[in-house]
Formats: C-alpha cells, structure tokens, sequence
C-alpha cells in the first residue's frame, strides 16, 4: 500500500457490455446472478451488545481464510442504506479478500439485517460512534495484526466522518470507501430528482420497512412520521432528526456531513466514486480540494454507477480490485 496521493496506479475501468453507462452498473447490481461459496474458508457468528445502555446489538459475520496470509490485517465492511452483511458488493468483497488471505467481518450495522429484531434504535450517516464502539469491542486475536475498513455508500459516509473525528488515533492501518455520499443535503436533494423517481420509492420503501421492523421501538407517533415519509428528506426531518438530536434534516445533514470531517484524516483511504453514479452527484467530488490532504487518494474513472463497477475483466467488481491492491492483497 502507498499512502501518498499518486503513487499507485489502477488498471482503468472498462464497463461490462451490456451493462453500460451509470443507470445500468447500478441496476447490474442486483440484476446479475451471484452465488458465493466460500468453501473452505471458516465462518463464524459474532455478537456485539454496544456500552451504551441501549442493550442494542450488532450481529457480524466472521469469515477466516483457508490459507491465511502472514500479517494480512483484518478488513471490516460496513454496508450502505438498506443494505446488510447480505448486500451483493460485501459478498463480492469478502470472497477477494479471503482468496487474498485476510480475515474479514461483515457488519451489520444497527437495527440492520440480522441485527433489526436485537436493536431498539436505529443507524444514520452520522452514527461514527457505534463504529468506534465496535473497534474496541474487537477481540484482541482479532486485531493482532492491525485492522482495515471499508465502508460502501452510507458506511462509507460514517466510515469518513469517524476517520476524521479520529484523527491520528484512530486504530485503521487504512481504509477505503465506494459511492460515499460526503455532502448530504447535495446528495440528498440529487436523489430526489424527477428522473430518479423509481430509485427514490425503492429506497424509501425499504428504508420504511426497516425502520418499522422487528425490535424497533418506536412511539406510535414516530411510526406514523415513517410510513407517511414521501421523501427521504422527509423521513430524515420527521424520524432521524427528532429521534437523534438533531433540528431537523437540513441541521443533521450539515453536522453530519462527512466533507466537515475528511480535513482531520490521517489514516491513508482510498475514495472511490464513479462520474455517472445516478445518485452521488460528481461535483462533489471533482470540487473536493484532495491536494490538501496526503492520506486521502481520490480514485474516480467516469463510470461505473452506484457501487457498481461491472468491468470487463471479470465477475468480481473492478472496485474490489482497486481497494485489495491499495491495501497491498
């Protein structure tokens, strides 16, 4: 791994026929068949009940290599909005990174996934903390030989804004994330464009049934705001806002917002971000000063949508490459 800007280089991406342009690498995405076997390579499940009082729980999957690499540290995935240790892109991660001979953990993140039904509450971009308390919930086997992180759309958000809180202290050795929204009243306001309309209410319907599900407490009032929702602005202002601190979702956008925080990182992370993602407007990242901050390494190709990056070198994702060889798999 290089941990100064321009001084590794990446294989272009090259999109799969047929998939091409920004609105089919991200449909691909749950299009394309997947079957993962992960053979013989050890699996188990790990519970996280968090200090906080809450009796919250977060459920990960560990995954072991068959043939583990001297040294190799740790990678930890955080899923994005809706997603889970299920979602496509951690799958497709975890077999590389366990081919590469690391350990990795899937997380589920806050009354997401298997963890909903053991959480009362609920993640959001800007919940850095619960990542921070499950860096030091890690066993000490686990960690021996360093840790790494990569966080996909929203994880990827929280994962920026921790790294920046931390600072110098933070115990990544690197870290990387993909299609991560770091403006979030920008990103928001482009999701909700008139041409994004069939992602919107697939998002927003799932980001409902999640909220309402299993093991959430809610107040009878909170769970009316949620189903009524016809936005996700709207669902951040009537339930993330009020329920977390926050004035509403234009205060909790700009507070949380993860172009706040990237200045105060120290730990060497890759950006990933493709110029046709249909909901992370590029802007953001073109007017993003990365000169400013040696430890941050832009990687930004025209294309390959949202967490997509269908290339044409294979099934496994040109993303995936690009972040085990920044982490020197």
């Amino acid at each position: 791994m290089k941990t100064s800007n321009g001084s590794l280089k990446f294989p272009p991406f090259r999109p799969r026929f047929p998939w091409w342009g920004g609105d089919l690498q991200t449909v691909a995405s749950r299009l394309l068949p997947l079957a993962v076997d992960f053979g013989p390579h050890a699996a188990e499940r790990l519970r996280f009940i968090l200090p906080d009082g809450t009796g919250d729980t977060l459920l990960a999957m560990l995954h072991g290599p068959a043939t583990p690499r001297a040294g190799a540290p740790l990678v930890l995935l955080i899923h994005g909005l809706t997603g889970s240790e299920s979602s496509r892109y951690m799958l497709t991660m975890t077999r590389l990174l366990l081919e590469r001979g690391h350990r990795v953990l899937r997380l589920n993140l806050r009354g997401a996934g298997p963890s909903r039904p053991l959480c009362s509450g609920h993640y959001y971009a800007g919940r850095s903390q619960d990542f921070r308390l499950l860096l030091s919930m890690l066993p000490p086997d686990l960690v021996c030989n360093g840790v790494m992180a990569v966080g996909y759309s929203l994880g990827g958000a929280m994962l920026l804004k921790y790294l920046g809180e931390e600072g110098a202290a933070s115990p990544l050795s690197a870290a990387a994330t993909v299609c991560a929204p770091i403006d979030l009243a920008v990103t928001c306001r482009y999701m909700m464009r008139p041409r994004n309309l069939l992602y919107h209410r697939y998002i927003i319907d799932l980001m409902k049934r999640e909220a309402t599900g299993e093991g959430a407490v809610l107040s009878a009032t909170e769970r009316r705001a949620i189903l009524r929702s016809r936005t996700v602005w709207e669902y951040d202002d009537v339930f993330i806002a009020p329920r977390y601190g926050f004035v509403d979702a234009a205060d909790y956008y700009e507070r949380c917002k993860p172009v706040r925080f990237m200045a105060g990182i120290r730990v060497p992370t890759l950006v990933v971000g493709a110029g046709d993602d249909p909901w992370i407007p590029s802007a953001l990242y073109r007017g993003y000063d990365w000169a400013g901050n040696p430890a941050l390494r832009p990687l930004l190709p025209a294309s390959g949508g949202h967490v997509g990056f269908h290339g044409a070198d294979g099934d496994q994702p040109w993303s995936d490459l690009a972040i085990a060889r920044f982490f020197g798999g």
